[in-house]
């Protein structure tokens, strides 16, 4: 191999990096790759760490011990993440979104991969310190977030659905209150979705009352699995105690006037403090 110039070293670490986000490389990685000494890539990287700050494209950390590198998190500025939120609230208050039964239509936002993406960094950066080793949600509207949450955290998706599926051998079954209709419901995992003393953080796309958030916590707890985190992309500020406790949300559903058609939603108030404090 020819030798190989900064620049075309930095291009390449770039694309690696960010292409597998929390992964750690180690410097000998790179080393071999570009067969450059590792003083050279450790002033590379430094190089990438200023630029990925000044550009607000997310955190370049470097691991110290036996197994330590450099990690790249997708992990936005607080106003950067507040302006991303802040455009997705607008798209869902405008006129037209309001279903019977004064449900918002989200699916269209749902399929949009660079606003999803944008959604599943946020989720991400707030539960990094936690370490999940895998994303839970429930079919079907969530699954677009949770795997770009997944995504930024490095970990697999894990989907808890409505039924059991010949296809993923024998499950776990149990009932729960549904948050919307107020009846009892059931959701099914297979056994060999997840393994006993795992850490799991559910992401879903809407919560109203909290029950089927509050049902996948106790699906986790029959397969023992620590819950580190709840976070949907939009919950309604009424009831303002939900089923579950520990929610965060993206977005705040505050009010509906089904006559208009209209409704009121807001970023939810911790990220507009974040941005606050940093700014």
């Amino acid at each position: 191999m020819d030798h190989i110039r900064r620049n075309e070293r930095l291009s390449v670490m770039t694309k690696v990096l960010m292409d597998a986000p929390n992964r750690i490389f180690t410097l000998g990685t790179f080393c071999e790759m570009f067969k450059s000494a590792k003083s050279s890539l450790s002033e590379d990287i430094d190089i990438l760490r200023g630029l990925f700050d000044e550009f607000d494209l997310g955190v370049l950390d470097t691991v110290t011990g036996a197994a330590g590198g450099v990690r790249y998190r997708p992990i936005l500025k607080a106003e950067a993440a507040l302006n991303s939120v802040n455009e997705v609230a607008m798209m869902l208050s405008a006129p037209g979104r309001i279903l019977p039964g004064g449900f918002i239509y989200m699916a269209d936002i749902l399929a949009m991969p660079d606003v999803v993406e944008k959604m599943g960094n946020i989720i991400a950066s707030q539960y990094y310190r936690q370490e999940p080793d895998f994303v839970l949600t429930m079919e079907t509207k969530g699954i677009p977030v949770a795997m770009m949450t997944a995504k930024a955290l490095g970990v697999p998706m894990v989907i808890v659905r409505r039924d059991s599926k010949v296809y993923e051998g024998p499950a776990v079954n149990i009932n729960y209150i549904s948050g919307s209709h107020g009846r009892i419901e059931t959701m099914s995992l297979s056994r060999r979705a997840v393994r006993e003393g795992q850490k799991a953080l559910i992401v879903d796309d809407f919560m109203r009352a909290g029950g089927t958030g509050r049902g996948m916590v106790d699906m986790m707890r029959e397969f023992s699995v620590t819950v580190v985190g709840i976070c949907v992309l939009m919950s309604t500020a009424d009831p303002a105690k939900k089923r579950v406790d520990g929610v965060r949300s993206l977005l705040t559903l505050e009010s509906v006037d089904e006559n208009a058609g209209t409704a009121l939603i807001r970023p939810a108030s911790w990220l507009t403090q974040n941005a606050r404090r940093q700014s």
